[in-house]
């Protein structure tokens, strides 16, 4: 049985925080703000699996409201929706993610969030897409207010 999944997330920019995207820190002047490192691809990712599964999403098991996850590495979180996959009998098929971002420029960091991704949820890297696009300076991304990510996955049981 085939499952798909959507996760969305937005995060807006903040100063002195540190640019998290799929696990990889990005020189910028600026960071995203949230509880955890904000790594708005990642939480897009753990949405779209938890979403497939009908597991719920990363706000019920990750609660911005609980200490434990201030500060967490979004990683080690999408390391634990996987898990929480496997032990209800799902695997993973494939990860399509898409970042939204006017600046900076993220070509030179996506084979790396790949891989971040793919290692945390134990797939090869040719299981994993990872995109970037602007808004042509349209909207809250385009006017550098923040960074979204959208992601589509495919599991199975």
């Amino acid at each position: 049985m085939f499952r798909i999944g959507h996760g969305y997330d937005v995060h807006k920019f903040s100063e002195n925080r540190r640019l998290i995207l799929g696990g990889v820190e990005i020189p910028y002047e600026k960071g995203l703000l949230g509880h955890s490192d904000a790594d708005v691809l990642v939480h897009a990712v753990c949405d779209a699996l938890l979403g497939a599964a009908s597991l719920g999403d990363i706000g019920k098991h990750f609660p911005d409201t609980d200490a434990a996850y201030k500060n967490a590495d979004s990683i080690e979180l999408l390391k634990r929706v996987c898990k929480l996959l496997k032990e209800n009998g799902y695997e993973i098929a494939n990860i399509d993610s898409t970042v939204i971002a006017q600046k900076p420029k993220l070509a030179p960091h996506i084979q790396r969030m790949r891989e971040n991704i793919a290692a945390a949820c134990g797939l090869d890297t040719d299981a994993v897409s990872v995109k970037a696009t602007t808004e042509e300076g349209l909207g809250f991304t385009g006017e550098l207010l923040g960074i979204s990510a959208h992601s589509v996955v495919l599991i199975n049981k």
